[in-house]
């Protein structure tokens, strides 16, 4: 009797193990399993209550060293487990179920139908809910325009150009006579210092210092776990948010009450005087949320790729050779500024500019939500549930890119397969600002590679972490000097 009694017991511990295991996958899965009609859910595991895949993400992400493996396997373990099929896995993230993309065509297809998902974010207050990241429809298309005209139109780019110099000779200057500094410290300084004063006119060191640890408060909080409390992530990006705003708004309230009549010819400015259809201004929250926002945008992925420039010329100086070789025909004297379009003739600069950026990796992953069922290909991707297009996979995948971890410039002689460089995402919310990073990382490499030399103090430094942005344990530290 006791041994029966004892493997019932056994027998019930087993299934209520399993029963947990399993609990996402019968929650969300089994309805659409017992459907007798074609469509189905794709394949893939969705994890235990509430948490789902998130250790394994973790796992990937965060808690490995790259020898081991890379976030890449995260899904390379998915098509291991349950094939290629179409590019489509079911899962369990950041608290919600989602569909994971992982091919161009399926992600192309999610990206560039508005009509059937919306832009997406686990946690929205920190762009704000009124901004160009999160809004849709005319309120969206009416703001990226302006954007687009103010920061990615070649009339905008010839005057970024000749206004982030100054900032970027004195940055080089003050490193070379230091000697040793961390490139990801300073190439955030260096960053937010211009978009600071092309998106704000805020020049005030002790302002951009605070606003750069509150933004990097913020961008940790972007992808992390949504729970609120004290000492979660997403707490202290709320607080970070709300301390960046408070700066912003007094620059709103200063302008709006004492200088209207001063001209400040920068993104605030412009934003404060867009009005929509019917002819009204963008109200204080939606001028707040926006210039933030894009400040977020624009300082996170450009101070990124610039820290990855300094690494990549460091690890391969034949690059270097040929970048200095095609800037020294610019005839510039060192601290010359250099042109918009002279900048644009430098062929081999904006290929290098472009592995930069491929290899850096700066966005893994962008997420949208369902609006309403969607089939596609015989599987369903159901209203209500997030889906994640991992863009990362594409730049880093060999059936996309031969020997993909080899930084090789020359790999843009041709132009990459349909729909596997997808770095600034794509369809109506491809990053607005995407020539404006690129043009900020091809000035820099100008006057760095005429005017110093450098090399790493950790060359064989490991990865630190890939979220929020891929990350190198020494934040890429270097010896620098003039030559």
């Amino acid at each position: 009797m006791e041994m029966e009694l004892a493997g019932f017991w056994v027998a019930v511990a087993v299934a209520l193990a399993g029963l947990f295991w399993w609990w996402n996958d019968y929650w969300y899965a089994l309805p659409f399993r017992l459907h007798r009609g074609s469509v189905k859910l794709p394949p893939g595991y969705m994890g235990i209550p509430f948490i789902g895949e998130m250790p394994a993400f973790l796992w990937y992400f965060k808690l490995v060293r790259p020898l081991l493996c890379r976030p890449d396997d995260f899904i390379n373990a998915k098509r291991r487990k349950y094939g290629d099929g179409i590019g489509l896995y079911r899962a369990y993230l950041f608290g919600s179920p989602t569909i994971i993309t992982c091919t161009p065509s399926a992600t192309k297809m999610v990206l560039q139908d508005e009509s059937s998902f919306s832009m997406s974010w686990n946690n929205v207050e920190l762009v704000g809910a009124t901004s160009l990241a999160a809004v849709e429809g005319p309120a969206h298309s009416r703001v990226r325009a302006l954007v687009v005209r103010a920061v990615n139109q070649p009339d905008a780019l010839r005057k970024i150009t000749l206004m982030v110099q100054p900032r970027v000779l004195a940055s080089l200057s003050s490193w070379s006579n230091r000697g040793r500094i961390t490139a990801f410290k300073e190439a955030k300084k260096v960053t937010l210092a211009s978009i600071g004063m092309y998106f704000a006119s805020i020049e005030s060191e002790d302002v951009l210092e605070t606003i750069d640890d509150l933004v990097t408060g913020v961008i940790s909080g972007i992808r992390a776990f949504p729970i609120n409390f004290p000492g979660t992530a997403l707490h202290y990006a709320l607080q970070c948010r709300r301390k960046a705003k408070a700066i912003f708004r007094e620059e709103l309230e200063k302008r709006s009450k004492f200088e209207a009549s001063v001209a400040k010819n920068d993104l605030m400015e412009a934003l404060m005087q867009m009005k929509d259809e019917e002819g009204n201004l963008l109200s204080e929250g939606e001028v707040l949320d926006n210039i933030f926002t894009l400040i977020i945008a624009g300082y996170s992925s450009t101070s990124v790729a610039i820290m990855w420039a300094v690494y990549y010329l460091a690890k391969y100086p034949e690059v270097v050779v040929k970048l200095r070789e095609e800037h020294m025909l610019l005839c510039k004297k060192q601290g010359e500024l250099v042109t918009y379009e002279e900048i644009a003739s430098c062929k081999y600069t904006t290929k290098v500019v472009e592995e930069i950026i491929r290899m850096a990796n700066i966005s893994a992953f962008v997420v949208r939500t369902a609006k309403k069922d969607v089939d596609y290909k015989g599987y369903r991707i159901p209203k209500g549930w997030k889906v994640a297009c991992w863009l990362r996979y594409f730049q880093t995948n060999p059936e996309h890119f031969e020997d993909p971890m080899w930084f090789n410039p020359d790999r843009w002689n041709e132009a990459p397969k349909a729909g596997s460089y997808m770095v600034f995402g794509g369809g109506p919310r491809m990053c607005a600002g995407n020539m404006f990073a690129r043009l900020q990382v091809a000035v820099l490499l100008h006057h760095l590679v005429l005017g110093y030399r450098w090399k790493l103090v950790n060359p064989n430094a490991g990865m630190m972490s890939y979220l929020p942005h891929p990350n190198p344990a020494d934040d890429v530290e270097i010896d620098i000097s003039q030559i």
